[in-house]
C-alpha cells in the first residue's frame, strides 16, 4: 500500500472551505495529526498542486469532528488551519465560517440524527471552548442546501444557517480586555485588545495611514503595513498573555473605519500575513463588540446603538456581514451575552481523501474505520 484512504466530506462553510473529518479516522498524536493534515492539504506550495487546498489561507482550514462528551454539546468541533506554503498547522484558533459546516457536516456523518424540519446541533468548539447552537434546516430529515439566502463573498444562494454563539468573552485569554485596558499604545499604534470569539488587536485604520477601504489586492501589497502590523500584533500578543505568536495566527488583526455603505463600521481583518476577502465570522463578533464599547478605539468612527440586542453591520471588502449582538452596557462597562449570524454552507464532494503512506499508514486510527461519507 503506497497511500492511506481517509473518509472526508469536502465543504464549504460560510465563505471558507476545506475537508471535514471524523476525528477518530485521523492519529490522534498532534505531530504525525499536523503531517497528516500538510499531506492532504498540500501545504508547501503556492497553489497547494500536491493536496486539495486552494492556494489561500480560507481554503486550508480543516474541521475534525466527533460525538461530544460533554454534557451540554451534540458534537465536538476540533479546529486546525493549515499554512498554505509555510507547512505549518495551527491548533490554537478556530474558524466560525467552517463552524457552519459542522452542523450539516455532523448529520452527514451519522453523528447527530436529523428530525423533520430544523435540527438544532448544540457544538463545543474544542480549541477555545465556545458554545454554538446551529439550527439546520432538514426537511424529510435530511440536510437541505438550496435555498434563498445569500451571504457576501460566496456566489448564489443557499440554504440559511443559524449560528447562536455562547459565553464567547474571552473564549482564549479568560477576558473580554486580556490587557485590563480599553486602548493600549503598542509600537506608536494605538489598539484595543479583545478576545470575543476570536482574540484579536484592532486599530483604526488612519493609524497606519490607511482609508480602510482598500481593496484585499492593494493591501496585500502594501508590505511596509505588513510589517509595521506584525511588529505591532506580535508585541500586543504578548500583552494578551499568548506569549509569542509569531508563527501562530492568534491573535488576528483588523482596523476600522467609518461606514460608507449604510453600515455600522467598515473593517479589514486580516489572517494574519494576508488579508480576509470577506470576514470570518469570529472575527467580525470581536469587531462587533469593540465598535460598541466605548472608550475603545472605535469611539468617533460610529453612532453607538444603546438598546440590546442590536445588529451590527460591518463593511467587508466583499460586502457586508450582520451579527447580532446581545449586551449589556452599565456604566459603559460592556458585556457580551452572545452573538448570532447567519451563514450557509455546501456539500462539495465526499469519499475518500488519500495522503502518502510514508507519512501515515494509518496504524494509529482505529482498527475499524467509518464508512465513506455518502
Amino acid at each position: 500500500m503506497t497511500q492511506t484512504a481517509i473518509p472526508f466530506l469536502f465543504m464549504r462553510g460560510g465563505t471558507s472551505r476545506g475537508p471535514y473529518f471524523k476525528r477518530s479516522d485521523l492519529p490522534e498524536d498532534r505531530g504525525f495529526l499536523a503531517d497528516v493534515l500538510v499531506a492532504a492539504v498540500g501545504s508547501g506550495h503556492p497553489l497547494n498542486i500536491d493536496g486539495i487546498g486552494g492556494g489561500a489561507a480560507v481554503t486550508t482550514k480543516v474541521a475534525m469532528l466527533s460525538a461530544s462528551e460533554d454534557g451540554w454539546a451534540d458534537v465536538d468541533y476540533f479546529f486546525a488551519q493549515v499554512s498554505v506554503e509555510d507547512r505549518l498547522v495551527d491548533f490554537k484558533p478556530t474558524c466560525g465560517n467552517i463552524l457552519a459546516g459542522v452542523g450539516p457536516a455532523a448529520i452527514e456523518m451519522g453523528l447527530v440524527s436529523a428530525e423533520d424540519g430544523v435540527t438544532t446541533v448544540n457544538i463545543r468548539a474544542v480549541n477555545t471552548g465556545a458554545r454554538v447552537v446551529s439550527k439546520v434546516e432538514t426537511p424529510g430529515g435530511r440536510v437541505r442546501y438550496d435555498g434563498d439566502t445569500a451571504i457576501d463573498g460566496v456566489p448564489g444562494t443557499a440554504a440559511p444557517l443559524e449560528l447562536n454563539f455562547m459565553d464567547v468573552a474571552g473564549s482564549a485569554t479568560g477576558a473580554l480586555l486580556p490587557t485590563g485596558n480599553l486602548r493600549d499604545a503598542v509600537g506608536g499604534i494605538e489598539v484595543t485588545c479583545m478576545d470575543a470569539a476570536m482574540p484579536m488587536v484592532i486599530a483604526r485604520a488612519d493609524a497606519f495611514d490607511l482609508t480602510g477601504y482598500e481593496s484585499c489586492d492593494e493591501l496585500d501589497a502594501d508590505t511596509a503595513f505588513f510589517e509595521r502590523m506584525e511588529a505591532v500584533r506580535i508585541a500586543a500578543g504578548r500583552m494578551m498573555g499568548l506569549g509569542d505568536v509569531s508563527k501562530s495566527v492568534i491573535p488576528k488583526f483588523g482596523v476600522l473605519a467609518p461606514a460608507r455603505a449604510g453600515g455600522t463600521i467598515a473593517a479589514r481583518y486580516f489572517m494574519p500575513w494576508n488579508t480576509h476577502p470577506t470576514m470570518a465570522v469570529t472575527g467580525s463578533q470581536c469587531l462587533a463588540s469593540c465598535a460598541l464599547t466605548p472608550g475603545t478605539v472605535a469611539d468617533g468612527l460610529l453612532e453607538r446603538p444603546d438598546q440590546s440586542p442590536t445588529t451590527v453591520t460591518i463593511e467587508h471588502p466583499s460586502g457586508t456581514i450582520d451579527v447580532l449582538v446581545d449586551f449589556q452596557l452599565d456604566d459603559d462597562a460592556f458585556t457580551l451575552n452572545s452573538a448570532g449570524l447567519v451563514r450557509t454552507a455546501r456539500k462539495l464532494a465526499a469519499g475518500d481523501l488519500f495522503v502518502p503512506a510514508a507519512i501515515w499508514d494509518g496504524s494509529a486510527a482505529p482498527e475499524t474505520r467509518s464508512e465513506t461519507f455518502g
